[in-house]
């Protein structure tokens, strides 16, 4: 109950320190991509392979006592052919060691749940992508606007302490930054094969 109150009174303002956009522009460098644009503070979007893959980027603050973590969310949309309202996670299984990825039923429709959830674990691509990747949350929601797959990196993020004052960036590395890409491509390869 009292964490509960604490992330509701956080989530009303920022944390002191922080500074809108500027972890954003520290992954733009990070990540090297000439269609990397900054659409207002906190927000960014670029485009990702031939086929133009649109994905936002968005930060995300969590307070913590004397110190906050500036984290980061790559965002999808993609057109569902399927019908129906459904809320999912994908994370990964193993307690020391990963040894899977497993889909976790939130919300809406067990159905579709069932249906979508089978092909994501099915297809060899996606999980190759997804199993050394070091991601903390992917959900994945259907609704009217279709598909929307959240995804938010152990990368790409900022850690600033106010006592010792400090601020570090947390680099995405080379193969961490082409198993995202590879990961957000497949995720919409396989909820458009709906």
């Amino acid at each position: 109950m009292l964490a509960k109150l604490f992330d509701l009174f956080s989530a009303q303002r920022a944390p002191a320190g922080y500074r809108p956009g500027v972890t954003l522009e520290l992954l733009r460098r990070n990540l090297g991509m000439d269609s990397f644009h900054l659409l207002e503070a906190g927000h960014a979007e670029f485009d990702l392979g031939a086929a133009g893959l649109r994905v936002q980027v968005s930060e995300r603050t969590q307070a913590q006592l004397l110190m906050h973590v500036v984290m980061t969310e790559f965002s999808l949309q993609v057109p569902a052919f399927e019908q129906g309202e459904v809320r999912f996670d994908l994370h990964h299984t193993g307690s020391l060691k990963r040894t899977g990825i497993r889909c976790r039923y939130r919300s809406g429709d067990k159905a579709l749940f069932e249906v979508v959830s089978k092909r994501l674990l099915g297809d060899a691509r996606l999980n190759a992508a997804l199993m050394p990747l070091d991601f903390k949350h992917l959900s994945i929601e259907c609704g009217h606007n279709g598909w929307t797959v959240t995804l938010e990196h152990m990368g790409g993020s900022e850690v600033v302490n106010r006592m010792p004052a400090f601020r570090r960036y947390v680099k995405l590395s080379g193969e961490q930054k082409t198993l995202l890409e590879n990961t957000l491509m497949a995720l919409q390869r396989v909820l458009l094969a709906g």
